[in-house]
């Protein structure tokens, strides 16, 4: 069960990320794919700055918006070099 929150945690993720820095979505499986790598890398980041959400759904939808946003607005500075 954890699994399917997991995925529907990066779909939201994904479709904000996509809100915020592109100003669309990216499709359902785009906006999976983006919002499970930028989960993934907001854990990290926020782990890594010893900063802490609290948990729960609203926590991990936090993290997750996060570390997508930081991955798009990485791969458009990639993109544009």
């Amino acid at each position: 069960m954890s699994f399917i929150w997991f995925i529907l945690i990066g779909l939201a993720a994904g479709w904000l990320a996509g809100q915020l820095v592109k100003g669309s979505s990216f499709g359902l499986l785009g906006d999976i794919i983006v919002g499970v790598i930028g989960a993934l890398l907001g854990g990290f980041l926020f782990s890594t700055f010893g900063v802490s959400t609290g948990g729960g759904l609203l926590g991990s939808l936090i993290v997750a918006t996060i570390g997508a946003v930081v991955l798009l607005f990485g791969l458009r500075l990639i993109k544009s070099a």
